[in-house]
């Protein structure tokens, strides 16, 4: 703003007398407006920033919070899976391992293993209703897993003294994969692919073609190597204790098999083939306890990973067709 137009009122002279300013002070004048105009400025902006938008820091803070929340929603997802594969092991741990063994089961609610007392998660109620419930369901979640983690852990131990103790006995008992094929069909009423109508299917399926190597499941003695009916050329193999292994559709016998003969787990007893009534090459296996049969899955524990035990019940819920 310029001061060249600016008056004052000599009374001496009785007239308005034009006021001179050098061109520093003009210059000093100047600079201060403008300083306090965008001091002013500048207030307002932070202040409508801060109201409905946020000052930077809230701004960070808000982008972080954000980023953590989808981190913890993340979390969860990883938390859910992992509670369905801590539910697989203790299907295994009840239905396999210790129903095979003849141990008494772990019942479910010694492993939810559950706490009682005081609320252990009020800390989280100070956040937001939405932090302050995935903290709480992340917290609560993560103690129960390694609770069960812990129940686990002691029953394997249980497991490896039974073992230990018991060994003899536990070679006898068939505890490994037939043959290196993956399981086709599975224990119950299915389809039959030539009888086209649905019957009990009193095994399991494995792929294999002609001329695949079949294994003692477990030490026994050979009861039958002979051609039997439907089932084709079969073994049967007397465990002991009850415990019978049957396997049909064999191309041939091992050198030796014969009625009598003795065979220990992993010892190559025959062949698989297409004998008997079949819809194509594959192995029949069956688990008999006491003379009836039971499902054959809950044998296979000795070289069947988690994993591969999902994948073969999975298959075996999914076809509704035996191969046999």
């Amino acid at each position: 703003m310029s001061l060249n137009n600016h008056y004052y009122y000599d009374e001496e002279k009785c007239e308005f007398v034009p006021v001179i300013q050098n061109k520093f002070d003009m210059v000093v004048y100047t600079a201060c407006l403008w300083i306090l105009n965008g001091v002013v400025l500048a207030a307002i902006g932070l202040t409508l920033l801060s109201n409905y938008i946020g000052t930077p820091a809230e701004l960070a803070l808000k982008a972080e919070n954000e980023t953590l929340l989808e981190q913890m929603q993340y979390t969860r997802e990883s938390i859910v899976k992992l509670e369905s594969q801590m539910e697989s092991i203790v299907e295994m741990d009840n239905e396999m391992y210790r129903s095979v063994l003849g141990m008494d089961p772990i019942s479910p609610e010694e492993r939810m293993a559950g706490v009682g007392g005081s609320d252990p998660y009020s800390d989280f109620d100070i956040y937001s209703q939405e932090t302050s419930e995935i903290l709480r369901w992340t917290a609560s979640k993560i103690d129960n897993l390694e609770r069960r983690l812990g129940i686990q852990q002691v029953s394997f131990e249980e497991i490896q003294a039974y073992y230990n103790e018991n060994q003899d006995f536990l070679r006898h008992v068939p505890a490994i994969k037939p043959t290196s094929g993956i399981v086709l069909s599975g224990f119950g009423m299915r389809m039959h692919p030539v009888l086209k109508y649905r019957r009990m299917h009193e095994g399991l399926d494995f792929r294999a073609d002609i001329g695949t190597p079949i294994y003692a499941t477990g030490d026994a003695t050979v009861k039958v190597a002979a051609r039997r009916g439907n089932y084709g050329l079969m073994i049967v193999l007397d465990h002991g204790q009850g415990i019978e292994t049957r396997y049909a559709h064999l191309s041939g016998f091992a050198d030796g098999i014969r009625s009598g003969t003795e065979v220990q787990r992993g010892d190559v007893i025959g062949y698989s083939g297409n004998t008997g009534m079949t819809q194509g090459p594959h192995l029949h296996y069956e688990v008999h306890i006491n003379g009836s049969p039971v499902d054959p899955m809950n044998y296979l524990i000795a070289d069947t990973t988690p994993e591969e035990y999902l994948m073969y019940q999975d298959i075996a819920r999914n076809n509704p067709m035996s191969m046999d």
